[in-house]
């Protein structure tokens, strides 16, 4: 599993995305896929989710998943769902330091917050419905009910299909670019397209969030992550995020 930049910030937040490899599923989703709900073995994704995590020096049973659908809902959290069901939510926040927060995408745009000072972390998963409902404003609101302050977040942005590669139909670009002028984009062979990521750093710059940094990688162009635009039938990559505990464990 390769980390892309910010595993450590200076703050104590700590951020990690993950590529397609160094698991143990079978093709078609060869290797580390952490996606549970994708038509893969059960027990390779339980094998995937924790070796990643002991990879990162998490405890497996110390991170939260979620039950992701494209919407705007938020879950403020401060511990594992356990035995209880997974929600339909595209973001989840907490105010417990060393609690791990989790979001897949094969595509979308997983983003990752942390206001250090207030001890407060979040994980959303903006794909374009999302982006668009609201998920990126939803949650910086979660995490300010907390005690956070947009001045103070560290915002990071990991693999997602690009601006250049996301074609769409030009009436849904349009709808898109009208909720966020900064997702307006044109692929390279000049069809229509539509840039999530570009417009999720649009949404954060609006409401305050200064530190901020996007991943280059395109999953639909790297070979090394996954793509549900390319190849369909696949696995998930994962975005963690969470805070150091106050003596630095």
């Amino acid at each position: 599993m390769t980390v892309e930049h910010d595993a450590i910030h200076a703050s104590g937040a700590r951020f990690a995305f993950t590529d397609r490899w160094g698991g143990v599923s079978a093709a078609p989703y060869e290797e580390l896929n952490l996606g549970g709900a994708v038509g893969d073995d059960p027990d390779a994704v339980r094998a995937n989710r924790a070796a990643a995590a002991r990879s990162l020096g998490i405890d497996p049973d110390q991170v939260v998943w979620m039950n992701q659908v494209h919407g705007k809902d938020v879950a403020v959290v401060d511990g594992p769902w356990g035995d209880a069901p997974v929600p339909s939510v595209d973001g989840v926040v907490t105010a417990r330091r060393g609690l791990a927060l989790a979001v897949l995408t094969a595509d979308c745009t997983p983003v990752l917050l942390a206001d250090p000072v207030a001890g407060v972390a979040a994980a959303a998963h903006a794909g374009r419905p999302g982006t668009v409902a609201g998920i990126v404003p939803a949650t910086v609101a979660a995490m300010t009910a907390l005690g956070a302050e947009p001045a103070r977040i560290v915002a990071r942005t990991g693999p997602a299909v690009c601006g250049r590669c996301y074609e769409v139909p030009e009436q849904m670009r349009a709808d898109v670019a009208e909720v966020e002028p900064a997702a307006w984009s044109e692929t390279s062979w000049g069809t229509p397209a539509v840039d999530v990521t570009a417009a999720v750093h649009a949404q954060l710059a609006a409401l305050g969030v200064t530190d901020r940094r996007a991943s280059g990688i395109c999953t639909l162009e790297s070979r090394d992550h996954y793509s549900y635009r390319r190849d369909r039938t696949t696995g998930r990559l994962a975005g963690y995020v969470w805070l150091e505990s106050r003596d630095g464990s």
